[in-house]
């Protein structure tokens, strides 16, 4: 079988018009992980060019951001580390809040789910205006590690999301 492709990706994405509200275009993913082939061949495209690097853990973004983060984990043979929305880990925290279109928001880390010095792929579904991964690549920096990349399943690069990730190195499989 050939290797998945961007293009292959591309096309199993559904655009569903009008949600979550009138005027978004939502690119719905569940195509995509429902395909045993194209869930691994993301995988594949989000993690396979750090195979022969140093990554000590790959940290996902709630919610969708997990999906590809722990199995992307598990192809590099490292540690997964979720952050999520505030109040949803159990242990002590630190946190960081973030503007979004309609308001304001925070996710957290737990202050212990990185060692110092650690390499860091952070993962997520979609960039889109950059304001939660932004949030998320600080929490990563505040617990002393260091980002090695940034990656998305899906860029939208017309919200500049990318200006607001301070240079990182940003990996998009599919933008748009």
């Amino acid at each position: 079988m050939n290797p998945v492709t961007a293009a292959d990706l591309e096309a199993a994405i559904r655009n569903v018009p009008d949600f979550p509200k009138p005027g978004i275009q939502f690119k719905d993913i569940t195509p995509v992980l429902g395909d045993a082939a194209l869930f691994a061949g993301s995988i594949d495209l989000l993690a396979s060019h750090h195979a022969n690097s140093r990554i000590d853990a790959v940290v996902g973004i709630d919610a969708r951001g997990f999906i590809f983060a722990a199995a992307a984990a598990l192809k590099l043979n490292t540690g997964f580390v979720p952050i999520r929305k505030k109040g949803k880990l159990p242990y002590k925290t630190i946190e960081e809040n973030f503007s979004l279109e309609y308001g304001e928001d925070t996710v957290a880390i737990h202050e212990d789910a990185l060692k110092p010095g650690a390499r860091v792929l952070l993962l997520d579904d979609l960039l889109a205006t950059g304001g939660t991964a932004a949030a998320a690549a600080k929490l990563v920096r505040n617990v002393g590690a260091e980002i090695v990349e940034i990656g998305f399943l899906i860029e939208l690069s017309f919200l500049n999301g990318r200006e607001k990730l301070d240079g990182h190195p940003i990996h998009s499989v599919i933008t748009y």
